[in-house]
């Protein structure tokens, strides 16, 4: 990976006396006077993703963000030695490196409360209240695959394990909001559909649903299953390889509950509403445990993996010239 920095021009030579001191490095650039804002340089170091955090801490500790930038970097393809070397040398694989700055970040943007995150809610919610009315497994999987409310969950325990209770609070007003603004919009919907004959006692709604059935029973097999794609939708955010999101989509029942909840209030099937509810409840709770548990897994093994790197002389921590960043 590469780290770049962007600094103030009186505080480029001991980030650049720092970075030269770190084993880890394979290459490094200096610009001097390439940065107009802050007025300073910008220098660049290659090293493997096992190492970064080490780095970004130490860049932190000399003050970095306070004035100038850190930018955390992916290089999908590298030929070097050097390089080469660097990554043999370090402990571990790269791909089971947690870069936390890369993670948090990420949980920051995907936990957001946009009009877009909320536009997805309710089209997947709606999509889930057509497959229940239908009984159609397929649309199911949809709206399971099309609804963005996972990496909110599990923000949840990632605001817990790194401290970052703003996060934590971001998380859990975006999920609040986002479920009660579909299951809302949703349930006005099929009201207007039931008005308009469009749905009607003669529905599957009303009927056995062999299909579907599986939204409004929840049975162990439910925190179970939660549990397990809760802890493998974690690794596949904290890995380098995410490919594993799409199966944690499709594993969980929270979308399709969300839409049985809507269209069942609106025909005062009130068992099935309160049995969907269970549902989304049950999974929230096992997705956000697991997610949890396995960051803070994840922290305790490479905070010890940590232990024999980043031991090269450190700068003593900066005073802040001016307010520091945000709440992340």
């Amino acid at each position: 990976m590469t780290v770049r920095v962007r600094c103030p021009a009186d505080l480029s030579p001991r980030v650049v006396r720092l970075l030269e001191g770190i084993p880890a490095i394979s290459a490094l650039a200096v610009y001097p006077d390439a940065s107009l804002l802050p007025k300073g340089s910008i220098i660049e170091a290659d090293l493997p993703r096992e190492e970064v955090n080490s780095v970004i801490d130490a860049l932190v500790d000399l003050g970095v963000p306070v004035e100038g930038t850190i930018q955390v970097l992916s290089v999908p393809t590298f030929v070097s030695r050097t390089g080469l070397r660097a990554e043999q040398d370090a402990p571990g694989a790269g791909t089971d490196a947690v870069v936390w700055a890369e993670v948090v970040e990420r949980a920051y943007e995907d936990s957001a409360l946009t009009w877009t995150y909320l536009s997805f809610m309710m089209l997947a919610t709606l999509l889930a209240a057509i497959a229940v009315v239908t009984d159609s497994i397929v649309l199911v999987i949809g709206a399971m695959v099309l609804g963005p409310e996972f990496v909110p969950i599990a923000a949840l325990g990632l605001g817990l394990v790194r401290r970052r209770y703003h996060l934590l609070r971001q998380s859990l007003r975006t999920l609040v909001i986002g479920f009660a603004v579909a299951i809302t919009a949703v349930a006005a919907l099929a009201l207007v559909a039931r008005w308009t004959g469009l749905i009607d006692g003669s529905d599957l709604l009303l009927e056995h649903r062999p299909g579907t059935s599986f939204i409004y029973q929840p049975n162990a097999w439910s925190l179970i299953i939660a549990v397990i794609a809760g802890a493998a939708g974690v690794l596949a955010l904290t890995s380098a390889k995410s490919g594993g999101l799409v199966g944690v989509f499709i594993s969980v029942t929270t979308i399709p509950a969300a839409g049985n909840i809507a269209v069942a209030a609106v025909f005062a099937e009130w068992s099935e509403v309160w049995g969907s509810s269970l549902t989304l409840v049950v999974n929230i709770t096992g997705m956000a445990l697991a997610g949890w548990l396995t960051l803070t897994l994840q922290q305790a093994v490479w905070s010890r993996l940590s232990r024999g790197r980043g031991q090269w002389p450190r700068p003593p921590r900066a005073r802040p010239r001016s307010p520091g960043p945000g709440p992340r």
